[in-house]
């Protein structure tokens, strides 16, 4: 077997792994009931997909432009969702449209509770 044919053979196998996890993120989030477990099976399995994805890509093109193309969509995707979705989520929260029974470690309350105090503080 040639060293094109395994690049090619590798390149397919990160395609399907990647595809097999953008899938099992989409179905997270229809059927997760709440924001921020949707929220993590949009951000977790979906960035790792598309970092597979890319990378099947880049070993089946094998161009210098096509791989530095796949390496800053991949850096983009990897520094990008998790801010997004930490976003999302503390908007959500501070909307109380999070179950916050179902929340095992509460820490954003606190902080909350802090710096209203704060604001209090400063308008006395």
């Amino acid at each position: 077997m040639s060293w094109t044919s395994l690049l090619d053979v590798v390149g397919a196998v990160c395609l399907l792994l990647g595809s097999f996890l953008c899938l099992a993120g989409a179905t997270g989030l229809v059927r997760f009931p709440d924001t921020l477990s949707r929220l993590h099976a949009a951000t977790k399995p979906q960035t790792l997909g598309l970092i597979l994805i890319l990378t099947g890509l880049a070993l089946t093109l094998r161009t210098w432009a096509a791989v530095t193309t796949l390496v800053l969509l991949a850096a983009t995707q990897f520094f990008t969702s998790p801010v997004s979705a930490h976003l999302v989520g503390r908007a959500a929260y501070r909307n109380r449209c999070v179950d916050v029974d179902t929340l095992v470690v509460d820490e954003l309350s606190d902080a909350l509770e802090r710096a209203e105090a704060a604001d209090e503080d400063r308008a006395r």
